[in-house]
C-alpha cells in the first residue's frame, strides 16, 4: 500500500506546473475501494490561486464521490532534499477531509517519515467547534 501510493505520488509529481517556485509536490489518496486519486500542485502568477498537490488529489476523491470514512491513507512527495510538510491550508483541509488516524506519508528525495493530522495539526478547529457556536 505504502510503495504504491508513494510511486503514484511520485509519477503525478511530474505533471506539476511550478513556473515560479520550480517546487513541484505529488500527492496521492487511497480510498478503501481500491481507488487512488492523485494531484500535483499547480501555482499561478497570483500567488493566493495556487492550488496545492494534496488539496489537488483530495478534491479530485471527493468529487468521485468518496468521503472521510472511504480513505485509507494520503501520500505527499516533494523534489526537495528535505520534506515537506503540509502548509497550513492544507492541513485544515486535511483535518477535514481525511480520518484523524489515516497514515500520511512524506517523502522527499533523501527522506521518508510517517505521521497523520493528529501530529501534524494538534487542536485543530473543526466541525465539532461549530455546533458549540
Amino acid at each position: 500500500m505504502k510503495e504504491e501510493l508513494l510511486k503514484r505520488a511520485w509519477a503525478v509529481m511530474e505533471n506539476a506546473y511550478v513556473p515560479y517556485s520550480n517546487f513541484r509536490v505529488g500527492a496521492c489518496v487511497l480510498c478503501k475501494n481500491g481507488q487512488y486519486y492523485c494531484g500535483a500542485n499547480i501555482e499561478n502568477a497570483s500567488y493566493g490561486v495556487t492550488s496545492c498537490a494534496e488539496r489537488n488529489a483530495l478534491f479530485a476523491a471527493y468529487s468521485a464521490g468518496q468521503r472521510k470514512a472511504d480513505i485509507v491513507a494520503l501520500a505527499i512527495v516533494s523534489d526537495g532534499e528535505r520534506i515537506a510538510t503540509p502548509c497550513g491550508a492544507c492541513r485544515q483541509v486535511i483535518d477535514e477531509l481525511v480520518p484523524a488516524d489515516a497514515p500520511i506519508y512524506l517523502s522527499s528525495k533523501t527522506e521518508q517519515i510517517e505521521s497523520n493530522i493528529r501530529a501534524l495539526l494538534p487542536m485543530s478547529f473543526s466541525q465539532e467547534d461549530l455546533k458549540h457556536v
